[in-house]
């Protein structure tokens, strides 16, 4: 469960997996595929949304969306702010509150919720911004494959690495 309050460690973890997001957002750290690339910024994101609060989880992904959108490529913007967003906000939800007595299938079903969420939302804004559903079409495989690697690296990371026990004992650990 995550803790609600905000204090000192709480702001520091999500200001620190924002600039992770907002370099992750670059296409210096991104794989070239037909028509643009693939960003592995999906990875942070979920990690962030299974570690903490809503709240929190929508700073880090579509607030770091959003800025890293704003240095590096604008059209998108507010498309990563609402999507990667949304999708941070209810995995987040979902792995706090569903399936309490089991963390882990909460934080697959929550990363399920959210790649529906974000591949829907990529595609529906990439024909409103670039007035194409052609060109949202062509690029809506590649979409899948970048919101499915970045959420199965995460979660591979936070249960199988242990990150989340790592997460716990140091935000739990007593100043």
């Amino acid at each position: 469960m995550y803790e609600s309050r905000m204090n000192a460690k709480k702001i520091t973890f999500t200001a620190v997996l924002m600039a992770m997001n907002i370099i992750m957002s670059t296409s210096v750290l991104s794989v070239p595929v037909p028509g643009g690339h693939m960003y592995l910024n999906d990875v942070i994101i979920v990690t962030a949304a299974v570690l903490l609060d809503p709240f929190c989880a929508f700073l880090v992904g579509g607030v770091g969306a959003f800025i890293g959108d704003m240095l590096f490529y604008p059209a998108p913007m507010f498309v990563s702010l609402v999507t990667h967003g949304l999708q941070a906000v209810v995995i987040s939800l979902i792995a706090h509150k569903a399936f309490r007595n089991k963390p882990e299938a909460a934080s697959i079903v929550g990363t399920v919720v959210g790649w529906v969420i974000c591949f829907t939302g990529y595609t529906l804004g990439r024909a409103f911004i670039y007035s194409t559903p052609a060109y949202a079409v062509a690029k809506f495989p590649f979409q899948v494959l970048q919101t499915a690697v970045g959420s199965a690296i995460a979660l591979v990371l936070l249960w199988r690495a242990g990150i989340v026990k790592l997460y716990r004992q140091w935000y739990y650990k007593a100043a």
